[in-house]
């Protein structure tokens, strides 16, 4: 299941108030007027509050400052700034910090600041944070990294996470450092940060490819399943990838709905899917669409297309493109094409544009030519690298060989593995071999299995038996019964390489290749395994081979079944076999049918070869002598 890149910064737009002389910090936006109501009907904090007053009232700055703090959290400014400009003038550190607070808060960002830098150089790491931000938020960065840096080096979360962001922005390796530092004192999304480096960096292969009902991920979503078994191949051996998995559990523990999704990603490459479905489930309860359609897919390939859908169905709701298609394919697999097509559409809306793409191919089932080019057009001028083949293809087989050539090249341009062998095709069919042979080539090293067996054909003319052995095995690889046949024909010709030439016929036949059940057929036969030479040629010979027609022929009137070996050599004779005409004519000539021979003989000598055509003369000049005699 593949996921989109989302290196999203989040920044936060939060000050802390610093508890006097302790130096711990709490979080601003966890406090505010509904919490400070709460909290004031608490007992034990009016109590403490009450403490606080008495210990004012006697001019103590530390009871000052304890005092501003807790009514900043509260909301009361009015009555915080009246404390905390009292404590600051007794020198406290902490309420220089909580007056910035309170003034950036009411929209006096400059002289917050000047507070802040009072509390930063007394050695508030809150308030040098509170000051770096201030500065990078007026693109002043070097002091903001001045200021940040001072925070992070004196052990802050948050000034170490506003660091690493600053030095990520400016793509300086420094910044993993402090991700690090935050994460490793909880900081939820520098955790999160640090285990997309982390993933970033595991070696992987990038499988592309747009689908949509046709190509590798079904429903529009670009599943990249190499990609995810090279991640979780290096997990198992401690690489980066097994790390950004331990920050991403750490960061999907503290409630981080990306990092729950690719946790579930990470997990499902390595087929562990029952855990990977409980982090998409974390995930989308928490409005991840992605992680709602990474769901659907699950559940999908687990037989259950019901709850599928009810999650492709959230998803789609809340934006999801890929989720929208995949309910499109489902419909479309339902052959509920008006179904299919709403949400075909609704993915375009969403500006997915595979939804175009489907669109397309959902109009070119229906026979619906026009309006299936015309949704291909804008897939591919939206640069949709299938869709433009599917235009090319479309245009070729109307006959505009012209129009499709520059689609071709575009998809082919961008990566499409299908157009690359596609304009082979093109410039094959216009005798432009040289040119043919270099987009198969590229198609080839792409893996394609019919264009690695043209490049294999067109070496073997060249006489490159080695080279084309290697293309040979590569599209064998891919399943192709030629590929298999050509490679033991080649194999054939070594005396060494029975065995496995043997084994290469044996897998085209058993794919239907109809010379490879021949030559097969004749491998055994020379064994001596007459029953299953003869199968091997009945396959041949029903599925319309003329020569294993005629192969079994010979072997049935070896086995003196000469009447069932007339009528094989007569279905091979009609194809166009002259040696089975020849066969046929020496039969009536041996019963004495002189009429039935001559015209097998007028077949035999018309049909060829040279050699058969002339015994076949000289048998019929013999039997017109009979006629006449």
């Amino acid at each position: 299941m593949g996921l989109m890149g989302d290196r999203t910064r989040l920044w936060e737009t939060r000050r802390l108030v610093e508890a006097p002389g302790d130096g711990s910090e709490r979080d601003l936006t966890a406090y505010g007027p509904q919490a400070a109501t709460a909290e004031a009907g608490d007992s034990a904090d009016l109590e403490l509050e009450t403490a606080r007053r008495r210990a004012a009232e006697a001019g103590d700055p530390a009871a000052l400052s304890m005092l501003g703090a807790l009514l900043l959290r509260r909301g009361d400014l009015d009555g915080a700034e009246r404390h905390l400009r009292a404590a600051t003038a007794d020198g406290d550190r902490s309420a220089a910090n909580n007056l910035g607070v309170l003034l950036h808060q009411r929209g006096y960002g400059d002289e917050a600041a000047g507070w802040w830098r009072i509390a930063a150089v007394a050695g508030s790491a809150a308030a040098a944070h509170a000051l770096g931000r201030y500065h990078r938020e007026r693109g002043d960065e070097p002091a903001a990294e001045y200021w940040l840096r001072q925070s992070a080096e004196s052990g802050h979360a948050l000034g170490a996470y506003a660091l690493a962001d600053l030095l990520e922005h400016r793509s300086d390796v420094g910044a993993e450092r402090w991700f690090r530092a935050a994460a490793e004192r909880g900081h939820r999304e520098a955790a999160y940060r640090l285990a997309r480096i982390l993933d970033g960096r595991a070696p992987r292969a990038r499988a592309g490819g747009l689908a949509g009902g046709l190509g590798p991920g079904p429903g529009g979503v670009e599943t990249s399943v190499r990609e995810l078994r090279a991640a979780a191949a290096d997990s198992r051996d401690g690489g980066p990838a097994r790390e950004a998995e331990q920050w991403y559990r750490q960061a999907a523990a503290r409630g981080h709905r990306r990092a729950a999704l690719h946790l579930g990603t990470l997990l499902e490459g390595r087929g562990e899917t029952q855990e990977a479905a409980r982090w998409y489930l974390t995930s989308a309860k928490d409005g991840e669409s992605r992680a709602a359609c990474a769901l659907g897919f699950l559940l999908r390939d687990a037989g259950d297309c019901e709850s599928a859908a009810v999650w492709w169905r959230r998803a789609a709701q809340d934006g999801d493109g890929n989720a929208a298609n995949a309910l499109g394919a489902m419909h479309a697999d339902r052959g509920e094409s008006g179904e299919a097509e709403r949400w075909y559409r609704t993915a375009l809306d969403h500006g997915d544009v595979n939804g175009a793409y489907n669109l397309g191919l959902l109009c070119a089932e229906q026979g619906r030519t026009a309006q299936a080019e015309q949704w291909y057009r804008r897939a591919a001028y939206a640069g949709h690298r299938e869709a433009a083949n599917a235009l090319a293809v479309l245009l070729l087989q109307g006959g505009d060989a012209a129009g499709a050539e520059p689609w071709f090249s575009k998809a082919a341009e961008a990566g499409s593995v299908d157009a690359a062998f596609n304009l082979g095709i093109l410039y094959a069919g216009r005798d432009e071999e040289r040119m043919a042979l270099q987009w198969y080539e590229r198609a080839a090293t792409a893996g394609h299995t019919e264009a690695a067996l043209q490049v294999a054909i067109a070496l073997l003319r060249d006489g490159d038996e080695e080279a084309a052995e290697r293309h040979l095995r590569v599209a064998v690889r891919g399943g192709s019964a030629e590929a298999a046949f050509r490679l033991g024909s080649l194999l054939d010709r070594d005396d060494h390489a029975h065995e496995e030439c043997e084994e290469w016929y044996g897998r085209a036949a058993r794919q239907g290749h109809r010379r490879a059940q021949v030559r097969l057929g004749m491998l055994v036969a020379e064994r001596g395994d007459v029953v299953e030479a003869a199968h091997w040629y009945r396959e041949a010979a029903e599925a319309g081979s003329r020569n294993g027609a005629f192969n079994l022929g010979l072997l049935l009137a070896r086995e003196g079944s000469e009447p069932e070996a007339a009528l094989w050599w007569a279905r091979a004779a009609e194809a166009g076999h002259g040696r089975a005409a020849l066969r046929l004519a020496l039969l009536a000539a041996r019963r004495g049918d002189l009429t039935e021979g001559r015209h097998w003989c007028d077949c035999a000598v018309r049909l060829g070869p040279a050699e058969v055509a002339e015994r076949a003369a000289r048998l019929r000049d013999a039997l017109q002598q009979e006629l006449t005699a």
